[in-house]
């Protein structure tokens, strides 16, 4: 992926105002820090809830499900190491999102890190699904709501600069077709998981300048092929990797201490995603102007 020299620029420049903050090539510690992670009551959310608080954050735990959000807490909190808080919110629902994220941005004027984790994923066997909003539920889900944190905890992240937000994407790609974007069109529904994890990699490459200006390192990544998570078994598929893998590999990523601000990481580098699109200045142009008219939350 080309890089223009300003945009190489800002990128350098949060590659020093981090290792100002620790020791040149230590890992970034998140002690005493305040992390948000969704989709945190399962799967790779909770592991990495987990191993935040273990290494001394207070965790942000983010659900749809109050029991398993307060089980997360008391094992934290069992641990000795750190702390958390749950909070519940169904991201199927712009409305909720938005409430959702004005009350973390109320209860806590600094985050240092935002994980965008939270996804749904259906076959192409099961019909389409919509949501509250009449938006297809992926797209809504595993994207859409990661629009709206990132744009409304802007300042909040950036007032903890240098701070970081990293979108849980896929290797899963397909391009968004702006003439059927919520996929009705016979058999367009079977695009939707890879759509919305493409989108999750667009934006990141078009909105990672204006943030690393503010100090806020973006980064979108692969975290394991076909883990064993619940999503996956519901699908009826054999797992290929374990949660574990999953986790560490993201984890590297949240400790290290130099991150491409827009790179989409595989295996713990930065790749070219799966598809071309997120290369095409034009197709983001459209994404971020599609993204702000379906959540009311613009991009500044």
């Amino acid at each position: 992926m080309r890089r223009p020299l300003a945009w190489l620029l800002i990128a350098t420049l949060v590659l020093l105002s981090t290792a100002q903050a620790q020791p040149a090539g230590a890992p970034l510690s998140y002690q005493g820090k305040t992390v948000l992670v969704t989709g945190s009551t399962d799967g790779l959310g909770r592991e990495l809830a987990r191993a935040l608080a273990a290494d001394g954050a207070h965790v942000i735990v983010h659900g749809r499900n109050a029991e398993r959000g307060q089980a997360v807490v008391d094992e934290i909190t069992r641990a000795g190491k750190g702390s958390a808080k749950f909070y519940a919110a169904d991201f199927s629902s712009m409305q909720a999102v938005r409430d959702f994220a004005d009350t973390i941005a109320k209860d806590y004027p600094k985050l240092n890190l935002l994980v965008n984790n939270a996804g749904v994923a259906f076959t192409g066997n099961q019909p389409r699904h919509a949501s509250a909003d009449g938006h297809e539920l992926q797209f809504a889900v595993n994207y859409l709501a990661g629009w709206v944190l990132v744009n409304k905890l802007r300042p909040n992240l950036a007032a903890a600069a240098p701070s970081r937000i990293v979108n849980v994407a896929s290797g899963s790609a397909a391009p968004i077709d702006f003439d059927d974007v919520m996929l009705e069109k016979p058999g367009a529904h079977a695009r939707g998981y890879g759509q919305s994890k493409l989108a999750q990699v667009s934006m990141t490459v078009e909105l990672a300048p204006a943030f690393a200006r503010q100090g806020i390192t973006m980064i979108s990544l692969h975290p394991a092929t076909m883990m064993d998570t619940t999503m996956v078994r519901s699908l009826g598929m054999a797992p290929r990797t374990s949660v574990d893998e999953g986790r560490d590999h993201v984890m590297s990523l949240i400790r290290s201490p130099t991150l491409e601000p827009g790179a989409f990481y595989l295996d713990g580098k930065p790749a070219e995603p799966m598809d071309p699109q997120p290369n095409d200045a034009g197709a983001r142009a459209k994404l971020v102007a599609l993204s702000a008219e379906l959540t009311g939350v613009p991009f500044l």
